[in-house]
């Protein structure tokens, strides 16, 4: 009687509560099924992304990546919407509206500066810590290209006028050079000129010109047609041999045209005597003489005479 049965199942242990079973590390429960990590330190092309942007709780996943990697491109690199379309299978209006929530954020700054040629580019500014860039003062790098002279211009424009830079505002343009003035500005050699402007771009699209230009231009139409410079004449001047790259200001454009190719005056005509009036022929009461005389009573010059001397 003092054997134990084997067969007997033993007692069942009483239940640990809560986490304090010596078999369970804490919040084991928690993390069965979660993420895991099997990270290889990286040696070469990487690229260090917070986690204030991975992790961000206001911008949408596509923004997220695209911030990502628009950190992970080198400098110089193209980063305009029409590249990033090409790259990515997103199209241009989702991909546009991600740089919008990125720039929102200080991830991405764009600003329109002037080249060394004149022309307007966006450059686009990737920041991988916008909180630092805010409080960080302005630090000039002496590594760096010396800017171009408009360049510096448009720079020193975007700090003096923030407001202007931030809207994207293009700077004020230069004014047109001057053109030739008639010598006598008549309404309707004005208004010809006008007309002959306005028609302009029905032979060239690219001659399209607005209500000012068109008011500053008029005044040198009106010295051309004053020279006896027909209106087709003066079409085909303003209108043939144009750059073929195209024509950035039009208005600029024919401005220097109507000064450069202006025509001589033309060349001075003398005026013949003026012809004596033709009278009718009448004839002399006193002589029957033929004579030419506006005055039906009047005499010929010798009946005169004789009547001067009778007197």
């Amino acid at each position: 009687m003092d054997t134990q049965n084997p067969s007997v199942p033993p007692h069942a242990q009483a239940r640990v509560a809560g986490d304090k079973h010596p078999n369970r590390r804490p919040g084991a429960a928690h993390r069965t099924g979660g993420l895991q990590h099997d990270n290889t330190r990286h040696t070469t092309r990487f690229t260090v992304i917070g986690n204030h942007l991975a992790q961000h709780r206001e911008l949408s996943l596509l923004a997220i990546g695209l911030g990502t990697h628009l950190q992970s491109l080198p400098n110089g690199a193209p980063a305009d919407i029409k590249t990033l379309t090409a790259r990515f299978p997103e199209g241009a209006a989702r991909i546009a509206a991600a740089l919008r929530e990125l720039e929102a954020h200080g991830y991405l700054r764009r600003e329109r500066v002037r080249t060394s040629t004149g022309r307007i580019v966006t450059r686009t500014t990737s920041c991988n810590q916008p909180a630092a860039a805010r409080n960080r003062p302005e630090v000039h790098d002496h590594t760096e290209p010396r800017a171009s002279p408009p360049q510096r211009e448009a720079c020193e424009e975007s700090r003096t006028h923030p407001t202007r830079a931030a809207r994207g505002e293009r700077a004020p343009r230069k004014p047109l050079p001057d053109v030739p003035r008639p010598a006598c500005p008549a309404p309707a050699l004005l208004q010809a000129a006008t007309d002959l402007l306005a028609d302009l771009h029905r032979h060239n699209p690219r001659l399209l010109l607005s209500t000012c230009d068109t008011a500053h231009l008029a005044p040198g139409v009106a010295a051309w047609l004053e020279r006896d410079i027909a209106p087709a004449a003066v079409r085909r001047a303003l209108t043939a041999d144009l750059p073929p790259e195209g024509v950035r200001r039009p208005a600029a454009f024919l401005a220097h045209r109507l000064t450069a190719q202006l025509p001589p005056p033309p060349p001075f005509r003398a005026q013949a005597a003026p012809q004596p009036p033709h009278y009718p022929v009448r004839n002399c009461d006193g002589c029957d003489r033929g004579f030419r005389s506006p005055d039906p009573a009047a005499r010929c010059r010798d009946c005169r005479s004789d009547l001067q001397e009778a007197a």
